[in-house]
């Protein structure tokens, strides 16, 4: 049996997770996705660029459809101007669920792990017990690590402004 790095099996689930957040997009998150990918490209500036001049130089010819001021040109300009600010807006929205789902995650593999590391020092702390070695448990800092970790006060004080307060007040 092959067992598979611990790196390798993360980043194999990391891409699962991404595959499966890329496949889950609707029609209308990968049009928009496109679309702003497209129009935040060098290219898509470029061709605007050379539009305009192409526009302004034609119409400055006996030829003009639109004259100075560029009425039309004007009024393609702002639509758009809105439809590309939806679109973004679109894709920051998408771009935000997967931030925060992300994040929401990030907090349930930290909780996991706060509460691993808090087992594994009350098991280290029997074992030290059970070998009769002294260990300074009376220590403030080692009575809280024993403590379980309160993420309901840790919030409200986080609430509150108390970024600052003593992990003491937050976690007893």
């Amino acid at each position: 049996m092959r067992t598979i790095h611990p790196i390798a099996e993360n980043i194999r689930a990391m891409v699962e997770l991404e595959q499966k957040a890329l496949d889950g997009r609707t029609p209308l998150d990968r049009l928009t996705d496109t679309v702003a990918r497209v129009a935040g490209s060098t290219p898509f500036i470029v061709l605007h660029a050379v539009g305009f001049v192409v526009w302004i130089a034609f119409n400055a010819t006996r030829f003009a459809f639109d004259p100075f001021p560029y009425s039309l040109l004007n009024l393609v300009v702002a639509l758009e101007a809105v439809l590309l600010t939806s679109v973004v807006l679109m894709t920051q929205n998408h771009m935000t669920r997967l931030a925060d789902r992300r994040a929401h995650l990030d907090l349930q593999v930290n909780l996991l792990s706060e509460q691993e590391l808090t087992a594994m020092l009350h098991m280290l702390h029997a074992l030290c017990l059970h070998a009769k070695v002294d260990v300074a448990i009376g220590d403030a800092q080692v009575q809280q690590l024993l403590k379980e970790t309160d993420i309901r006060k840790i919030a409200v004080a986080l609430d509150q402004g108390m970024d600052a307060a003593p992990v003491a007040a937050v976690t007893s």
